[in-house]
């Protein structure tokens, strides 16, 4: 009820300002996903058989706070500056989260968690109300040494709630790679028209996954979904640790390393920042899709975070699952949705995105950017 409550008040002002926003808004032109293609272009295929076309249309979601860390609702369009591999881009449409969201709500159902599991099923309901609202709907998995899909798309409120209420703990394993791999592709096939988003609660690991991570958000990129991940452990080392989003410059080239590689380890900007205290999570989310890799073994969570621009909350306590769902749910209902048809870089590889804003002191967030395979002969 306390809970509750403090979400109700929290919520009260800026959803007011959220509302005056839309309003606004209103006029807009709807957003699409990030790619669209021209018309008569030829659909090119991967050799892994994933759908490849040239980049018509990048949607992505932008989060705006102040140095309080307050969200900031007030900019308009004229405000943003957007930069494609360093040219600047011209942005077609410009809204303020109202379009409806689909979510995949994923929780670790692993033997490991046990203890925490009561804790997240009472959170069921701030899923609905905080996250999914009146007019999202939601699919629900779970994962161990399985994936599985506990509850297709429903709007209904009371089919999610209990589904959650009654997430049963499983095996001992931690298929987080392959659970996410599902989640986006349940995501790719709703509506253009809907925003997406994965929800995804468990601990920072995983254990017996097919699917590379590299591989899995180099895909959530490009079908502009965004992922949130809320963090269990028991480790209490892990718990106080704070995210790292920025490290300290590299003194060689790009793709070198300055040390000889622990024997019988195969060096990766993972390995090496370990072995240096330092761990540059972003620069990290971008190696990992630009080598479609899994060579990560420590804060997954947040590498999924910051790759597609989402945000990751570290519990310290079983309560705090309500504070974590709480935040990403004024997040999802505070966020500028920008689009734009690139120009002046249309290269195959990677494509690296930076947002500005015009007025000082406030930080921005979105997807570091997007990976375009080379089209096939």
């Amino acid at each position: 009820m306390t809970s509750t409550f403090a979400f109700f008040r929290r919520l009260a002002f800026p959803a007011c300002l959220v509302l005056m926003a839309l309003t606004a808004a209103s006029g807009q032109a709807q957003t699409q996903g990030p790619i669209v293609p021209k018309a008569g272009t030829v659909v090119q295929k991967s050799p892994e058989g994933a759908i490849r076309v040239k980049v018509a249309l990048v949607t992505m979601p932008v989060t705006v706070h102040d140095n309080k860390d307050e969200l900031v609702l007030s900019l308009d369009k004229t405000d943003f500056h957007v930069l494609d591999n360093g040219v600047e881009q011209n942005i077609e449409t410009f809204d303020l989260g109202g379009e409806p969201l689909s979510a995949v709500l994923v929780f670790e159902t692993s033997s490991h968690i046990a203890p925490l599991m009561p804790a997240v099923q009472k959170s069921a309901i701030l899923f609905t109300q905080t996250i999914i609202g009146p007019s999202g709907d939601a699919a629900v998995l779970g994962y161990n040494d399985t994936v599985d899909r506990l509850l297709p798309f429903t709007s209904d409120h009371d089919q999610i709630e209990k589904t959650i209420g009654s997430l049963k703990t499983g095996t001992s394993g931690a298929r987080l790679y392959d659970a996410l791999s599902t989640a986006v592709g349940l995501l790719r096939n709703r509506p253009v028209s809907r925003r997406r988003a994965i929800i995804l609660v468990g601990e920072a690991r995983d254990s017996g996954s097919e699917e590379k991570l590299g591989e899995v958000l180099r895909e959530a990129q490009l079908s502009n979904i965004v992922i949130y991940t809320v963090g269990l452990s028991s480790t209490a080392a892990e718990m106080r640790s704070e995210p790292r989003q920025s490290g300290p410059i590299s003194a060689t080239p790009p793709g070198t390393f300055g040390l000889p590689p622990v024997p019988g380890q195969v060096q990766t900007p993972t390995t090496e920042q370990q072995r240096e205290g330092n761990i540059d999570v972003l620069a990290l989310a971008e190696w990992l899709v630009q080598h479609a890799t899994d060579a990560v073994k420590d804060r997954p969570l947040e590498v999924a975070t910051a790759a597609t621009g989402g945000l990751y909350q570290s519990t310290f306590r079983d309560r705090s699952i309500e504070k974590a769902i709480d935040a990403i749910g004024g997040e999802l209902n505070a966020q500028y949705v920008l689009s734009y048809r690139p120009t002046g870089s249309d290269a195959a590889g990677y494509h690296q995105i930076k947002v500005t804003v015009n007025k000082t002191g406030l930080k921005v967030r979105t997807r570091p950017g997007y990976y375009l395979d080379a089209p096939q002969s």
